[in-house]
């Protein structure tokens, strides 16, 4: 991760957060790292080092992938799990990593769609990247929700359908990478007007800018 990206995850503004509140899962990092493994197929062994016998404060910090905010608290920052070689579905258990801002499950073996509540159990994410993975199904318009997304990486998956409109609400957009896949329909033009070419490439079925000069016949 460069360190451009890991200070723009630093700067978001958690105190805007109200952990545990009644309409929230309350944080529980560790909860979730043991769901996080249980839920996962990892025949390489990659998360070995994911051992929970020593309950001292920090302990997850040293797992592998994890980062911290702090290595004296167990409160993940980032799960960077990118080529780990891990198979399943997208882990329910995220919900108890409430503060993470960085989830990348790239470079896996990772299938079925996108949890349309990904974006309710990780509201503070900055950088979602689960590209080169055989993720499928249409692209939830809940993504919106993660509304301090700086980078969205979904490419070399099977997502299908329109992209939807409502990701034209991520202001905080930097990085759109929705290439190699099956979507199709016309491209919102708000995101149209923000990203180049390359990140809508080779999905055959979607038209309009910037991929072509127009959708339909006429």
């Amino acid at each position: 991760m460069s360190p451009l990206l890991l200070l723009l995850a630093l700067a978001l503004p958690l105190a805007l957060a109200t952990p545990g509140s009644a309409s929230e899962t309350q944080e529980d990092d560790v909860r979730c790292l043991r769901g996080v493994k249980s839920g996962l197929k990892d025949p390489d062994g990659r998360l070995s080092s994911w051992t929970f016998g020593n309950t001292s404060a920090g302990a997850v910090c040293d797992f592998s992938g994890i980062t911290c905010w702090n290595p004296q608290e167990s409160r993940v920052l980032g799960l960077s799990l990118a080529g780990f070689g891990l198979q399943g579905t997208v882990p329910s258990a995220l919900k108890y990593c409430r503060s993470t801002n960085i989830l990348d499950l790239s470079k896996n073996a990772l299938e079925g769609p996108i949890p349309p509540a990904l974006c309710d159990w990780l509201p503070f994410l900055v950088i979602l990247d689960l590209s080169g993975n055989r993720f499928s199904g249409p692209l939830p318009s809940e993504l919106a929700n993660c509304r301090y997304l700086n980078s969205l990486k979904l490419s070399h998956n099977n997502f299908s359908g329109q992209i939807p409109a409502s990701l034209s609400r991520l202001e905080r957009l930097k990085s759109l990478d929705l290439s190699e896949n099956r979507l199709d329909g016309q491209i919102p033009p708000q995101l149209s007007a923000t990203f180049p070419k390359e990140s809508f490439s080779g999905n055959p079925g979607l038209c309009g800018r910037p991929v072509s000069s127009h959708c339909g016949r006429d």
